[in-house]
């Protein structure tokens, strides 16, 4: 059964494997004694810190294990925003950041804290000019990730700390996604990254704070880990991801695999608009992770297709809202202004299979049509409507004077991607310039249907207050 969702968790690398298991032998007893066991853990622990810090571009006194890579985000945060209170209390860091990084944000600005987001283009990437400019006297910390987590898209970390440097700010980068395929350049002050992301163990991250970087430990203090990551290390843990980061980097073979991945995931970018109609490719096409594709399907139920392809036996993952427990629309694909129903994203692990990857593109046509029929979207939905669904010829709600009277799209209570499939059935039957209006109160219309008007060629005119959710207004261009 093809496993494609190694962004989530990377399957445990064989050389993590034995070294998990002679370690467990080994590694038990605590290294802080004196005693030959306790030397024994502490041999193998500073050891497994070499290794790591040789991988991440760093000296091995500068970089700490933690229980997990999120906790080395919350730890990297608020050591280095108490460290410079005198200087200010604005965090500054982008829209599209890992949860980790947001969660750690609102913990900030709870405490009294102020942050800002830098934008994102329709890649997904931040503009560097952009950061300079929002480089204030008062900015603390600046948090960029080196890769996206849901689109694979690459930040210009490079240049953004360079900038950092220049105006002594402190620049921590969450390199959970692209530390497995090389070091992170720049003049980087702080970075985090956890070790089931590149084939390590759960319960394993790591945290580099570079010397020169003022940085206060928070929270409850002991002696471990420098003082930055209190409580008794996980020495096998630490020693299988260590092995199997240093395996990964021992030689051309993850450079030769980093391009065979590239060109599968270059394969799936090319060939899925071709054998799926209406399908938005996401992510810079360019400035990417290689292993690491994103699309998004309209008319289609996230939730669904993804238990589909569970039952044709690819394991992938999804950004849409019909898949979260809480039905907000990916924070990621919303600050793209991108299309988030029907999303899936496919991260190949190392050795995936290029017979695995192509019967996947001969499922796919097959899993999306057999979902869009089951939601009762007819073939070419832009066309001349086959069904008016839920519309109804009256004027929108709260609609300006100078705005024509349209067809309205009773469209509340009905969850993603129903609203955008009833907009499609009937924007056939408006008139050219002339306007639908969708009444919604789920939260994913307010990206879905702007998305749709930019893929369908549609004007998308904008959002207005109804009695409940929102009115979302569309003029018909073609």
């Amino acid at each position: 059964m093809p496993y494609f969702d190694a962004a989530s968790a990377a399957p445990l690398h064989p050389v993590a494997r034995e070294a998990l298991l002679a370690s467990l032998d080994e590694g038990w007893a605590d290294p802080a004694r004196l005693y030959r066991e306790g030397r024994r853990g502490r041999l193998l622990l500073d050891a497994a810190r070499e290794a790591a810090a040789e991988a991440v571009g760093c000296r091995p006194d500068e970089l700490v294990f933690t229980p997990s890579g999120t906790q080395a985000v919350h730890r990297g945060v608020a050591g280095a925003l108490a460290a410079r209170r005198r200087v200010g209390r604005r965090l500054l860091h982008s829209a599209v950041e890992h949860s980790s990084v947001l969660h750690a944000a609102e913990v900030h600005e709870a405490a009294g804290g102020t942050r800002a987001e830098l934008a994102v283009d329709r890649t997904g990437r931040v503009a560097a000019d952009e950061a300079a400019a929002a480089l204030t006297p008062d900015t603390a910390l600046v948090c960029l990730q080196s890769a996206n987590h849901e689109v694979g898209t690459e930040q210009p970390v490079e240049e953004v700390a360079a900038l950092c440097q220049e105006a002594g700010v402190p620049l921590l980068v969450d390199a959970a996604q692209s530390l497995p395929w090389g070091p992170v350049p720049g003049a980087w002050s702080l970075l985090a990254a956890s070790a089931h992301k590149w084939g390590g163990p759960p319960g394993v991250g790591l945290l580099a704070v570079r010397k020169g970087t003022r940085f206060a430990p928070q929270g409850p203090y002991d002696e471990r880990e420098s003082g930055r990551s209190p409580g008794f290390e996980n020495i096998p843990g630490i020693v299988a991801a260590a092995a199997s980061l240093r395996a990964l980097r021992a030689g051309p073979e993850t450079m030769d695999e980093a391009a065979r991945l590239r060109r599968l995931v270059e394969r799936i970018r090319t060939r899925v608009p071709e054998l799926v109609p209406d399908v938005e490719m996401v992510g810079d096409p360019v400035h990417r992770l290689p292993h690491l594709v994103t699309f998004s399907c309209l008319y289609v139920d996230g939730e669904t297709l993804l238990h589909e392809l569970d039952r044709a036996g690819f394991s992938v993952s999804s950004g849409s809202s019909c898949t979260s427990s809480t039905l907000t629309p990916s924070h990621v694909l919303r600050a793209m202004g991108v299309l988030s129903e029907g999303n899936v994203r496919v991260s190949l692990p190392y050795g995936t299979a290029e017979a695995d990857v192509d019967r996947f593109l001969e499922v796919l046509p097959q899993v999306v049509r057999s979902v869009r029929e089951r939601l009762g979207v007819p073939p070419g939905p832009e066309a001349v409507a086959a069904s008016a669904g839920g519309a109804a010829a009256a004027p929108a709600p709260d609609e300006e004077p100078d705005e024509p009277a349209g067809l309205v799209v009773d469209s509340l209570g009905r969850r993603c991607p129903i609203p955008v499939i009833e907009l499609a059935k009937v924007i056939g039957q408006v008139p050219v310039g002339g306007t639908v209006t969708v009444l919604s109160d789920d939260e994913a219309a307010r990206q879905d249907i702007p998305a749709w008007c930019a893929m369908r060629e549609q004007e998308y005119v904008g959002e207005r207050s109804a009695e409940r959710g929102a009115a979302y207004v569309v003029r018909r261009r073609v």
